[in-house]
């Protein structure tokens, strides 16, 4: 099958379908590659690069479709472009088919298939086809950097001859793909950077990359604490009018103390919630920055105005952009082409460049929103969840000092009976042993019993970090040990000397290597 990457026809766009990597593992999966001229210039690749990794470079827009099988795009094409498909085709873009009913039906009258990159569902096996994680990962980066070329201080905090510069204080709106993006850059770079999301599971992911999750002091309806945005299909639910009011609440707590907000509360599909008001911006300091992700759906910033650059009246620069992934037009691409390649990789099971479009496969048909001359959108829900909403852990409640003190005393009890118990046991077994053994037998016996037990009591109460400074004590022990094996070397019965020999060995082994741990342990502590 021949894979074709046409040129974007959209306005601004510089990603591309196809890169000459991507394109020597598509020749191995059996495929021919063709590719619009000039259509990856914007993305940083040559035609000439295309060419030396075996893809035909054609002259055409029309001459890509028509000698395609399978059309690769970035952006969801335009009319224009779905006209020029025709059955036993298939195009494979992002489509975002809940919003281009006309495009979607268009589509369908063509004949051809269709797999949205957007619709690829969220498990863990389509991981490596998630071209919306792709470019969330890259718009979260980019979304720090643009906030650091319009902030007018450092990220970090600096102690310079000329003063004091305070770290800047960064809050992320959302801990999805792009919000965890944007908060590990921001830590990077050295910001305090608060992070919110309506799914409390993801409090440890935050915590984890160094910011801290903003909580709300929220009971919802069941008596829980913050979990209000139970996931669904890897994204946060839509929150409740109460929920809602608590969160604008410490929003406009934290407006006056946030140096850069970054808004990424999105849900495909559906508008975006707004949740950075106008009196919030009004709130913030003079040269603050407001990063709205969510531009392309209205955004999350009352003042927001889609791919543009505002000032409010009172200097806080709110930027609308919608296109940062193509503003990061070489790695956007590399990694998108990836994900298409993966897609094309599955829809290749053979390896053999025959294409099988596998409904029964999860992925495929998730993806999958035209075939046949049909529309197969929505597909039906995965069989397996993306995302298992996590139970909210118990607090453990803190005991009183009664409840402490009568805790303690009912341990030391049980711990005295079973040592009685034990002790009792081992009197009695020693009893027994006594009553048919030799008197000589007897004395050996109860110096064996209590060599175990003092060298158990010994090794066993000491922290294990303190074992390797005792080597002295276990040296001691395999003294014992190899007196005992000394004394029964000269023995006439084969079978104590092979013993006592063996246990002269591994004594004389432990002692030599515990003295020279020691020597070298005590050697870190001096000077030369």
């Amino acid at each position: 099958m021949k894979i074709s990457t046409p040129r974007e026809v959209f306005s601004g766009e510089a990603r591309v379908a196809l890169t000459p990597e991507s394109a020597l593992q598509l020749k191995k999966l059996g495929h021919e590659c063709l590719i619009e001229t000039g259509a990856g210039l914007s993305a940083g690749f040559s035609d000439d690069a295309y060419r030396a990794a075996g893809v035909t470079v054609v002259a055409t827009r029309e001459a890509v479709y028509a000698d395609g099988d399978v059309i690769a795009k970035v952006r969801p094409p335009e009319a224009e472009e779905v006209a020029l498909l025709s059955a036993e085709k298939a195009l494979i873009s992002f489509f975002y088919p809940a919003q281009n009913k006309e495009l979607l039906e268009q589509a369908r009258s063509t004949g051809a298939s269709v797999i949205a990159m957007d619709m690829v569902p969220r498990i863990s096996r389509a991981q490596k086809m998630d071209a919306l994680s792709s470019m969330a990962n890259i718009a979260g980066y980019r979304a720090v950097i643009e906030a650091g070329s319009n902030f007018g201080r450092f990220f970090t905090g600096q102690v310079t001859a000329a003063g004091k510069v305070p770290p800047a204080k960064v809050l992320v709106i959302g801990a999805g793909v792009a919000g965890l993006a944007a908060i590990g850059t921001a830590t990077s770079l050295g910001a305090i950077t608060y992070a919110f999301d309506v799914r409390p599971e993801v409090a440890e992911q935050i915590e984890s990359m160094g910011a801290q999750f903003v909580y709300l002091d929220f009971a919802d309806s069941q008596g829980g604490g913050q979990q209000d945005g139970a996931a669904t299909g890897g994204y946060a639910a839509p929150s409740s009018p109460e929920f809602r009011e608590k969160q604008l609440a410490k929003f406009r707590e934290l407006a006056p103390e946030i140096d850069i907000v970054i808004t990424t509360a999105l849900i495909p599909g559906r508008d975006a919630p707004k949740l950075w008001l106008e009196d919030m911006v009004a709130a913030m300091k003079p040269g603050s920055v407001v990063i709205d992700l969510a531009a392309e759906r209205g955004g999350n910033c009352d003042l927001t105005v889609p791919d543009q650059k505002i000032v409010s009246p009172n200097g806080v620069t709110i930027v609308g952009y919608t296109d940062f992934p193509s503003r990061m037009a070489a790695q956007a691409s590399t990694l998108y082409a990836t994900n298409v390649r993966h897609m094309v990789s599955d829809l290749t099971p053979g390896k053999d460049g025959v294409i099988v479009h596998n409904m029964e496969d999860d992925v495929i048909r998730g993806a999958t929103v035209v075939t046949a001359g049909e529309i197969t959108y929505p597909p039906p829900p995965p069989k397996i969840q993306a995302i298992a909403a996590q139970k909210p852990k118990e607090k453990v409640r803190e005991l009183t000092s009664e409840e402490k003190r009568a805790k303690e005393v009912a341990a030391f009890k049980a711990q005295t009976k079973s040592q009685g118990i034990l002790l009792l046991v081992a009197t009695a077994l020693l009893l027994v042993v006594g009553a048919v053994a030799p008197a000589s037998f007897m004395s050996h016996f109860v110096v064996f019993v209590l060599a175990c037990f003092v060298g158990f009591q010994v090794i066993w109460n000491v922290s294990h970090s303190l074992h390797t400074p005792l080597m002295a004590v276990t040296n001691a022990v395999s003294g014992i040990v190899i007196l005992g094996a000394l004394l029964q070397v000269g023995s006439s019965h084969w079978l104590v000397v092979t013993l006592a020999a063996l246990s002269v060995l591994v004594a004389t082994i432990n002692i030599v290597g515990g003295f020279l741990v020691t020597r070298r342990m005590l050697a870190m502590f001096q000077k030369s």
